[in-house]
């Protein structure tokens, strides 16, 4: 009995209670008489009789035991849990059961009773990881079940609920406790022990009565469980002084839970928690119980720590590479290592080996010291061992290795002792590799390590205790053989390539330009030079780039195979195959057939799902689908009911494409699949796919006029839209002039006659005989005029009349081959017997045409219209792209291979989160119409951006009885917002699209039951109630589609029975944690009534949040609380109030958010679903087939996250909300495709992925909340996944829209945020753990996928400055005009150049994208595309984005001082001013930029290579590539940005911001000297080797004027040390000079005015003195005025930086004051330089309408006006 069928109830309305009734969540669980549909389900009833078996246990004592009380109230009455806590504890466990109940396959025997099997399935998953965590400690688990099947008794099934029940209430109160669930599990143990007393009625020693729990009372487990170890937390974070203070000094979140990993918790903790112990001590040094686990270390050297096999390898490489190549760098490598010279030379690189792996002990020993206290001093002990074995081993190394030498050089010749020492040598290095060796035979047999692993035994322990410390995470990783295999062949082929290019073609031809440089001897030194004649330094400087390359260009040929792959993977996974609207029209008709066998369910028959012969059949089916074989997918006769339920899915999704305005009510009409009327005997297609098909069968039947009937049907059967568009034209036309002409006259009857014949000469083939065919085109015009004449509004009979005996005439005259007479036209009674007298003509007075009110009829005239005269092939139908998108992807998922759906009842429950804080709900009117500087206001930016879309509003809202366009801001007001939040990113937009969940269930369920009669009834049904096409939308069937915002009633819903709403309920809950909901609501902040009034409309929406209540004694109460809309009561209801220990912010905001709101969630399933996100109701239909996903193995484990596609929305705003949208599809598609399989390696990146709801909930929650160190909170979630053995996979035929940023500077606050949480990432334990717990290849795809891709890109704007820095050297030192002549240098230079330039273009970051889209698209869209973005300079954004992300990650790990940047999510139209653009990129682009710039400017003059134009430009065309970006990127990308008279007023904004003063409260925007400080708040909370670090870096800007002093005319060629010394006096007199000024003008400027301008006159004759002088006197020119200033300004600025970083030092001295003073300076003068270029193209004509044609060159191609946007010139209309 698959579906059970229930009586037909009526449309369910709420059900009605007295108004003093408890409100209740989803089921009224409290009172089972209530009339409410989830009521109906034999499974509720029995999960709740389950719960209220409390049969005899011993009953709580201080509580009046009431008799319906149930296991969980006698759990909270004996251990103190919240009433609260244990009502929604209990509808939780209920829904559950009675879900997972309901999925049994088979179904049990008696429905009415809970099946024990559920139970214990239920518990094992539970409770697994608290199973795991007592056989990790060696402890006894406190579950006291056999696990065996025989000895399960009724008790024991009160048992497993008990257990369970336990364990959620536990949790469900745990609040911030849930982020360390080691913890829970201790708790659990504990109070587990106490309940088993209970049940097994223990004796209490010291009383003699029966056991009590040890803690009791109200409220007793929060406040003396949850609360000393929430206030411990609590007290760590506040020690953190918000994240300031180095990781290393407070516990997080982590360091907490991993306390719980030892033996040492039981212990110290004891149970009932004892307060006193040193876990709660978090203030005094001694007692206090430091960091357990891990100590995160603020460090580059993490890098090397985590990933150390991989640098390892690099660094080996590179070593035994320049030893091969070094001795010939003509011969192959191959051949240089037959000599034994060079294999010895090779062997070297165990050294090396050895020499990392002291520095990784090292490492190991100095960051992790504070883990060592007297609780585990066997640490320390390993830690020192490690390091005395390492260095041991580089002892033995060294000591055999130069005995090698010794005997070789003794002997003269690799003599037989030689190679003896050389064969021992060896054998020594097999003994040092005796681990890698084993872990290798380990890694060929996965699930041997995995066993080892997961096992507790002891002996395991003491072998692997050397290798890694014991932890409970990361154990048992390793994946099965076969995907082993499948990604050690992508990184062996990856690695091969690698290392093949970098030794030909980046080594080798270093060789020689470096053997040339040392052999050089005299080289005349410009300056003066220190250390002798060596040039080894120069050497050093010409491999840095290189060698910095080197280590970089993994990410760059990962790009590319990963591209491929991906693009194999996605071939293989059947995506774009169905493109665009014709391959669509090519697969229409396998359609139905293919919904069938996807989207609806099976009857399950007796075969099992899952074996090999089902698995064969669905695969053989697919085949047929998808390529049309076989006879059954061909044609859809109406009668079936397949087709009949395709058309009620169809239709319902066209409906909410006409909802959403993204379609006009003409499209609707178009491509709906219309129900059977008119008696058509065919499927009706939609008029889409029958254009102009009636037109070429006419003109087929024009040349085929003699050929035989079956030979001219054989021809036009040939296309089943052919042959259906015939017969449906001919029906239609048919019963369109019965229809017309009125009954029981003699017309009726001739035309019945007339259609009789026709039948007839069908029926014995000779059509073609009888009827003249030449005719048909006349015929056809005359019934066009006839149709058109009926649709007009206003009728006019007469020309019908006349149309009509017109018709009559060719059909009797001509249509006829044999001419038959009057005579015999009446005999056939095609023509009147007589003539009745006073009925005048013929068709006179015989023709009624239906009333207007006959929306139906009117409906069918217009469709044959449309396939009477359509000629084109209505390609653009529908209009709007996104339309068009959706339908082709929904139409070619269907073809994709997915499981297939089980009915409604059977699929697994699931929840939908959504943390929200303050962000937009629904855009308001103020919104709507304030203009900005420019007179645009929002929305007329929509209207103009979504011209189609505003159309469709326009027309809807006319049908739904608008009069006047004013009307909108009156009457529609609500409806016009909706629009426009539907086209932002806002929390109505995501409550829309997730609530398209609840609207397929409810169909589904419908379909799933309905029996044949209901669904051809209701197809019938709804044709009567289609809506009146003609004037204002009237009746009813106005209602059907003019809906609001998301009513529940779709055309479908009116045929509902009434349990759709229960079953979709039991399914789907949608929680959004609005954290200040409270707050808004006390405040009376408008964003509430928005929240209340979504809740208003959409029932399945609750809404979760934090009260804050003020309590008298000055403290305050917080609690979780979840609302509902009650729609009886019209108002909102509380539904559960749960009590929090304290506030809830304590890390992060978003995890702390989200996991305060899980308690609420119900069902297997939870979709994380953030506020810029949507959903279409196609793609909801496909969910059930998405959670089957989690019953199939993936490899070796079951899914535990479900990876969704994304489809970024926000593309057409702006190009540059194009390229970041581009570059998010590829990484959301092809990257997480490629992670999935074949890398295994896909963790969670904030997507909307679904999470196994109860593995997550015991595990740690959806994500990690310790401030700071989880800035990027959601992808630890992966990492916890990962390192907990969990699976994550990716589905791609399904997807959820998403919102990305659109302007440049949020765009590039976004990225400077993921940059700096990956900065943060690298610190972190688990990024450690995942390095060394993962096998050596799936190491890698973790590197370079995640911290690994940011690291690569510091170092490639490393590389930029590495290798300008060794030019400069080169040139000012005179090196470079030494080796000027040589041909090899600047070869090899060249050829690295050239790497470098190709990765910073973005290109590497380009080929997924056109990989992508060619895969999506098409191979010649994809190329267009790419063209087209290199003219809008995606280029220069995505240069300039490289060195967002380099700086901030760079910053990140140095400094610290990562923050989240809340980025607004608004549309950006308005003109950025130049000193907000100044203040976002001074520090992380400008300035850098005007540093290379000054390097080339300064290379350019002193290099003799650079006298050649051509030369110069070879070697630095990449480099100035760069700079323009990073200066002019801000500018091009920025609406107006070359307006002549903005960049006027820009400049004065600018500079009256620099000598803002400002007070005490002044912000950074308006005071210069703000934004100074706050630029340095990195340096404040760095640590001593970060201010080390960064003091070093600064002492670059002193070489500027130790190389150029000597180039000055005034040294005249000496090269004594004194020329240097003396050039300081310059900067001595310059300091002096401008202080005089400075003082004078603070003294005198004001009051004594003549004073200062004394001084000034002063100076000025001082100055021309000493110059006449210089003159006079030395060999000083003028020139050299200018030449000193590139000397003397870097190193002013080096002097800045460095004052910054000593600023608490000097901050209360007076130089402080001049320190502030010069730095103004210096950002007066980076401003004007940087205003320069930016003033001249404004100034230039024509600049300003081509960067406008570049930043929205997208609009324009659509006809868009955005110059009216920009110069804000709107239209008069």
């Amino acid at each position: 009995m698959a579906v059970r069928h229930r009586p037909p109830q009526p449309s369910w309305a709420p059900p009605h209670r007295p108004p003093d009734s408890t409100p209740y969540n989803i089921i009224p669980i409290h009172n089972l008489l209530a009339d409410h549909p989830s009521l109906r389900f034999p499974e509720v009833r029995a999960a709740t009789a389950a719960l209220r078996a409390v049969g005899d246990l011993r009953k709580p004592p201080f509580v009046p035991w009431q008799p319906h009380y149930d296991l969980l109230d006698w759990l909270g009455a004996f251990f103190g849990f919240q009433n609260p806590n244990v009502q929604n504890q209990r509808e939780h466990l209920v829904l559950h059961l009675a879900n997972a109940q309901m999925r049994l396959q088979p179904p049990p025997d008696n429905v009415g009773t809970l099946d024990p099997s559920v139970l214990r399935r239920f518990r094992r998953k539970l409770l697994g990881n608290y199973t795991h965590w007592c056989s990790f400690l060696g402890r006894k688990s406190n579950i006291w079940i056999s696990d065996t099947r025989r000895g399960y008794s009724e008790s024991d099934n009160r048992r497993e609920l008990l257990y369970v029940s336990m364990y959620l209430l536990i949790w469900g109160e745990s609040a911030n406790l849930r982020f360390v669930p080691e913890c829970l599990c201790y708790i659990f143990h504990h109070m587990a022990m106490e309940l088993n007393k209970i049940l097994e009625d223990y004796i209490d020693e010291n009383t003699g009565r029966p056991v009590l729990p040890s803690i009791s009372g109200e409220n007793a487990f929060l406040n003396r469980v949850v609360t000393p170890i929430y206030e411990t937390v609590k007290a760590e974070v506040e020690n953190s002084r918000n994240g300031t203070v180095p990781h290393s000094n407070w516990r997080n979140y982590d360091d907490i839970n991993e306390y719980f990993w030892s033996r040492r918790c039981f212990e110290k903790l004891k149970w009932p928690i004892d307060i006193g112990s040193n876990f709660f001590v978090t203030t005094s040094k001694g007692k206090r119980v430091g960091k357990t686990g891990f100590v995160e270390q603020r460090s580059f050297l993490n890098l090397f720590r985590s990933f150390d096999k991989l640098w390892i390898m690099l660094i080996l490489f590179l070593q035994a590479a320049i030893i091969i190549a070094w001795r010939d760098p003509s011969e192959y490598p191959w051949q240089a290592l037959g000599q034994r010279e060079i294999q010895v030379k090779v062997l070297s690189i165990f050294i090396s080996w050895s020499v990392l792996r002291f520095v990784q002990s090292l490492l190991d020993g100095g960051m992790q010291f504070k883990l060592v206290s007297r609780e585990t001093m066997w640490l320390g002990v390993r830690m020192v061992s490690k390091i005395v074995t390492s260095a041991c081993w580089i002892i033995i190394f060294v000591v055999f290795y130069a005995k090698i030498w010794e005997q070789r050089n003794h002997d003269r010749k690799w003599s037989a002792a030689a190679n003896q020492k050389v064969v021992t040598f060896v054998e020594v290095c097999l003994v040092f590799m005796i681990p890698e060796i084993l872990a290798l035979a380990l890694f060929v047999l996965p699930w041997i390590r995995n066993f080892l692993e997961n096992t507790n035994w002891r002996i395991f322990y003491v072998i692997t205790w050397w290798f890694q410390s014991r932890t409970f995470v990361g154990r048992g990783l390793r994946e099965g053989l076969v995907d082993n295999i499948k990604y050690s062949l992508f990184w062996i082929v990856v690695l091969a390539t690698k290392f093949c290019f970098s030794y030909f073609l980046q080594i080798k031809p270093m060789i020689q330009p470096t053997k040339d440089l040392l052999d050089l001897k005299d080289v005349t030194y410009e300056w003066h030079q220190f250390f002798g004649n060596s040039n080894q330094f120069a050497v050093g400087l010409l491999w840095a780039p290189v060698v910095l390359i080197y280590l970089m260009d993994m990410q760059i040929w990962y790009s590319i195979y990963s591209s491929e792959v991906g693009m194999g993977v996605g071939l293989f996974n059947h995506l774009g195959e169905i493109r665009n609207m014709q391959q669509l029209r090519l697969r229409f008709q396998f359609f139905a057939s293919a919904m069938q066998f996807n989207l609806m369910p099976e009857e399950q028959m007796l075969n099992q799902r899952g074996t090999i012969k089902s698995k064969l059949k669905d695969f053989v089916h697919r085949l047929k689908l998808r390529y049309g074989f076989g006879r059954p997918f061909k044609k859809l006769e109406t009668d079936q009911v397949e087709a009949q339920k395709f058309a009620l899915v169809w239709n319902e999704i066209i409906l909410t494409f006409r909802e959403e305005d993204i379609v006009s009510d003409q499209e609707v009409e178009l491509l709906e699949l219309p129900q059977n009327t008119w008696n058509v005997r065919v499927v009706r297609w939609p008029c889409l796919l029958l254009c102009n098909e009636l037109l070429l069968a006419l003109s087929q039947a024009k040349e085929l006029v003699d050929a035989p009937d079956k030979w001219l049907w054989y021809k036009m059967a040939k296309s089943e839209y052919r042959r259906c568009a015939v017969i449906e034209a001919y029906d239609s036309v048919k019963h369109l002039l019965l229809t017309i002409v009125k009954l029981n006259t003699p017309e009726h009857s001739i035309v019945t006659t007339f259609f009789q014949e026709i039948d007839n000469a069908v029926n014995i083939e000779k059509f073609t005989k009888t009827f003249n065919l030449a005719v048909l085109p006349k015929i056809h015009a005359k019934l066009i005029t006839l149709v058109d004449l009926i649709m007009k509004p206003t009728k006019d009979l007469n020309r019908v009349v006349n149309t009509l005996q017109a018709l009559y005439e060719i059909a009797t005259r001509d249509f006829f081959k044999d001419k038959r007479s009057m005579g015999q036209l009446k005999e056939e009674g095609l023509a009147p017997q007589r003539l009745i007298p006073g009925s005048g003509l013929l068709f006179e007075n015989a023709v009624e045409l239906p009333g207007l009110e006959k929306d139906n009829f009117y409906r069918q005239a217009r469709r044959l219209h449309t396939i009477l005269t359509s000629r084109d092939a209505m390609n653009n139908v529908p209009f709007n792209l996104e339309a068009r998108r959706r339908i082709a992807f929904f139409s070619n998922s269907l073809f994709m291979n997915m499981p297939h759906a089980p009915q409604v009842e059977k699929m697994m429950a699931f929840s939908v989160l959504t943390p929200y804080y303050n962000e937009e709900v629904v855009y308001n009117k103020e919104q709507l119409r304030t203009e900005n500087e420019d007179g645009v206001s929002t929305l007329y930016y929509l209207q103009t951006i979504y011209a189609d879309e505003w159309k469709n509003f326009l027309q809807r809202m006319r049908r739904e009885g608008m009069k006047s366009d004013n009307e909108l801001w009156t009457v529609k007001l609500r409806e016009l917002r909706l629009w426009a939040s539907y086209r932002g990113q806002t929390l109505a937009r995501t409550v829309r699209g997730m609530m398209y969940y609840y609207r397929a269930l409810k169909m589904l369920a419908f379909l799933d039951s309905a029996a044949e009669v209901d669904i051809r009834e209701g197809s019938l049904e709804l044709m009567s109630m289609k809506r009146d096409g003609g004037g204002g939308g009237g009746g009813d069937g106005g209602r059907v589609v003019g809906r609001g915002i998301s009513r529940a009633d779709s055309t479908v819903s009116t045929l509902f029975k009434g349990h759709e709403y229960g079953t979709a309920l039991m399914k789907y809950t949608y929680v959004v944690a609005c954290q200040i909901y409270g707050t808004q609501k006390a405040k009376k902040d408008p964003h509430a009534d928005e929240i209340l009034y979504l809740m208003k409309n959409n029932e399945a929406l609750r809404v979760a949040y934090v009260d804050e209540v003020p309590v008298p004694d000055g403290t305050t109460k917080y609690s979780s609380v979840l609302v509902k809309y009650d729609q009886e009561l019209e108002k909102e209801v509380e539904i559960y109030r749960v009590k929090l220990p304290g506030p809830l912010k304590l890390g992060e905001g978003k995890p702390e958010n989200q996991n305060h709101a899980m308690i609420f969630t119900r069902g297997d399933a939870v979709q994380t679903i953030d506020m810029n996100q949507d959903n279409y109701f196609e793609e909801a239909l496909k969910m059930r087939n998405l959670l089957e996903e989690y019953k199939c193995y993936y490899g070796i484990r079951k899914p535990t996250i479900l990876g969704v596609r994304e489809n970024i929305f926000t593309g057409s705003v702006s190009s540059l909300a194009w390229f970041m949208s581009a570059q998010e599809t590829s990484f959301v598609t092809l990257g997480q495709r490629v992670l999935a399989n074949p890398l295994k390696i896909r963790l969670h990146y904030g997507h909307p992925d679904v999470f196994d709801r109860f593995w997550f909930l015991t595990r740690g929650g959806l994500s990690k909340a310790s401030r700071l160190i989880n800035l990027s909170e959601d992808i630890f979630a992966g990492f916890n996944c990962t390192l907990r053995g969990g699976n994550v996979t990716h589905h791609e035929y399904i997807q959820v829209g998403k919102g990305r940023d659109v302007g440049l500077n949020q765009v590039s606050m976004f990225e400077a945020k993921v940059a700096s949480g990956n900065g943060e990432q690298v610190l972190s334990r688990d990024v450690y753990r995942l390095g060394h717990r993962l096998d050596f290849f799936r190491m890698l795809s973790f590197y370079y996928t995640t911290v690994g891709f940011f690291f690569n890109t510091l170092m490639i704007s490393l590389t930029v400055y590495a290798f300008l820095w060794g030019r400069l050297y080169m040139a000012l030192s005179g090196v470079e005009s030494s080796v000027a002549n040589n041909v090899n240098t600047n070869q090899a230079l060249g050829a690295i150049l050239n790497q470098q330039f190709i990765v910073q273009l973005g290109l590497f970051t380009a080929l997924p994208m056109i990989v992508e889209n060619s895969l999506e698209l098409g191979f010649l869209a994809a190329i267009w595309d790419f063209i087209t973005m290199q003219l809008q300079l995606s280029s220069v954004f995505f240069t300039f984005s490289l060195g967002t992300r380099a700086h901030y990650f760079g910053r990140t790990i140095l400094h610290g001082g990562a923050k989240y940047r809340a980025t607004g999510r608004g549309f950006v139209v308005e003109h950025k001013t130049f000193a907000e653009n100044y203040r976002l990129y001074a520090r992380s682009h400008f300035v850098k930029a005007i540093e290379l710039g000054l390097i080339l400017t300064v290379y350019a003059g002193y290099s003799p290579v650079a006298k050649g134009t051509f030369t110069y430009i070879a070697l630095t065309i990449s480099s100035w590539f760069l700079v323009f970006s990073w200066i002019m990127a801000p500018f091009v990308f920025n609406p107006s940005g070359f307006d002549w008279l903005k960049t006027v007023y820009d400049f004065d904004d600018f500079m009256s911001w620099i000598w803002f003063r400002g007070g005490v409260f002044a912000k950074p925007e308006q005071s210069w000297e703000k934004w100074w400080l706050e630029e340095q708040d990195h340096l404040r909370t760095t640590g001593f080797f970060g201010k080390l670090f960064e003091i070093i870096l600064d002492l670059r800007f002193f070489f500027f004027q130790y190389g150029i002093v000597y180039q000055l005319g005034i040294a005249a060629g000496s090269k004594s040390i004194a020329v240097y010394l003396l050039s300081w006096i310059y900067v001595v007199v310059a300091l002096c000079i401008y202080s005089t000024i400075a003082y004078a003008r603070d003294k005198y400027s004001a009051k004594e005015h003549i004073y200062y301008r004394l001084v000034q006159f002063l100076v000025i004759i001082l100055g021309s003195l000493i110059i006449i002088g210089l003159i006079q006197f030395t060999h000083f020119k003028f020139l050299d005025l200018l030449t000193s200033l590139l000397a003397f300004v870097p190193t002013g600025w080096g002097f800045l930086l460095i004052a910054q970083v000593f600023r608490p030092v000097l901050q209360n001295t007076w130089i402080w004051g001049t320190v502030v003073s010069v730095a103004r300076m210096y950002d007066i003068m980076f401003g004007v330089i940087i205003m320069f270029p930016v003033a001249f193209l404004s100034w230039m004509p024509g600049f300003q309408s081509m960067q406008t044609r570049i930043l929205f060159n997208d609009a324009f191609s659509r006809g868009l006006q955005i110059f009216k946007i920009i110069v804000g010139k709107k239209s008069k209309s």
